[in-house]
């Protein structure tokens, strides 16, 4: 067995009901905290009203930061860290989607350091210090593990770029995953977070990276999302649905906090990067079948493990033929969440592939994946994505 590293410094709070815990859970992190979300909708008025009428009554001040986008910017960041400063909160917390996960972890950041957060990326000789404010996160849709991994993602308008921050100080301290804050999430929002939690889980496990323990945590996100994802998407107050998606979400964030995501994920970062209006989980959607009948024959055994664990009868064929089976029930599965979209459909400009595929190159994920593509290999995908 080769060795490996495992580390979650987060405490998980899972369960219905854990948000009326915030307040003692916050009280420990100071007086004064910064709250991070989206801009105010009907759907989220509970969640704030419950977070801001508990966390006054356990004495802390909340300061209200509403501004958070789909693939927040750097503006954004800034803008949340100039009032983090100002108003000397102690520790931020982030409630919503990934967008505003990331955006408190950036902030927690960018507030006190020097710079902005885009100074603190993954690869830069300058990263987060212990000023790095304490994060509280809290989700509300399950799919992006970012409130249990190091992991801050932001987009550069100006560079029309995304990249990450990842550092250990970005960890939560504390991660409340409570699936009745999910049960509001639209259908297609549902499906495209969903797909996220997924190829979290699926990446961390064919990469080379995977080790003992994620592989455990990887196959039973990935039994669980095929098992109840569908169902989330077709009746959104299903709680038992929203409950196993919430715990297969927070498996899979687990998993990418000690594995690595692969070629798709920096295939998509890029696009989301270049094409802000379209949604991580559907950039993801729209390139996945291509990527893996191209891979399958580099990660034959794992595609037919994943075969069988959905499809028990699968044991009874050769692992060319069960990972064969396993591209058919992924294509069904994005068929049936209505994800199933050509790069065409979502916006991309043919004559950029080119572009996209060199700036798919950029972050270090295409050197995870079982097999290393070169730049051609990865414009001739793209090609093949681009109409269905």
């Amino acid at each position: 067995m080769n060795s490996f590293n495992y580390y979650q410094p987060t405490e998980i709070l899972f369960g219905k009901g854990r948000l009326k815990e915030v307040g003692k859970v916050a009280s420990k992190f100071g007086c004064r905290c910064l709250l991070v979300t989206v801009p105010a909708f009907q759907e989220i008025e509970p969640a704030l009203q419950l977070i801001k009428s508990v966390l006054k009554e356990n004495g802390i001040e909340v300061v209200h930061f509403d501004k958070v986008i789909p693939n927040p910017t750097t503006e954004v960041v800034t803008a949340g860290a100039k009032l983090a400063r100002e108003t000397e909160v102690e520790f931020v917390i982030g409630l919503g989607g990934g967008s505003s996960i990331d955006t408190a972890k950036a902030i927690a950041v960018e507030a006190t350091h020097q710079g902005s957060c885009w100074d603190y990326l993954y690869f830069r000789q300058t990263q987060p210090t212990e000023r790095t404010l304490s994060i509280i996160a809290i989700p509300t849709t399950s799919g992006t593990g970012s409130n249990v991994t190091a992991v801050a993602v932001v987009t550069n308008p100006l560079e029309r770029s995304k990249s990450a921050l990842s550092s250990p100080r970005l960890f939560p301290q504390v991660s409340i995953v409570d699936p009745e804050l999910m049960l509001t999430l639209p259908p297609y929002m549902t499906a495209v977070t969903g797909f996220d939690a997924f190829s979290h889980a699926f990446e961390s496990y064919i990469t080379p990276k995977c080790s003992p323990y994620t592989e455990i945590l990887a196959l039973e996100s990935i039994k669980v999302i095929f098992r109840y994802l569908d169902a989330a998407v077709r009746d959104g107050q299903d709680l038992e649905a929203r409950g196993k998606m919430a715990w297969a979400d927070t498996l899979a964030g687990l998993c990418i906090a000690n594995s690595a995501v692969t070629l798709p994920h920096g295939i998509a970062m890029a696009l989301s990067g270049m094409y802000p209006q379209v949604a991580h989980g559907q950039a993801l959607a729209s390139i996945y079948l291509p990527i893996m009948r191209f891979s399958l024959k580099y990660a034959t055994e794992k595609f037919a493990t994943i075969a069988r664990l959905l499809n028990p009868a699968a044991v009874a064929i050769n692992d060319k033929e069960a990972a064969r089976k396993f591209l058919d029930q992924l294509e069904e599965f994005i068929e049936s969440l209505g994800i199933r979209k050509s790069l065409k459909e979502i916006g991309v400009i043919k004559s950029e592939l080119p572009l996209l595929a060199k700036t798919s190159l950029v972050l270090p994920d295409y050197t995870n994946h079982p097999y290393i593509v070169s730049i051609s290999e990865v414009e001739e995908l793209l090609n093949e994505s681009y109409e269905l």
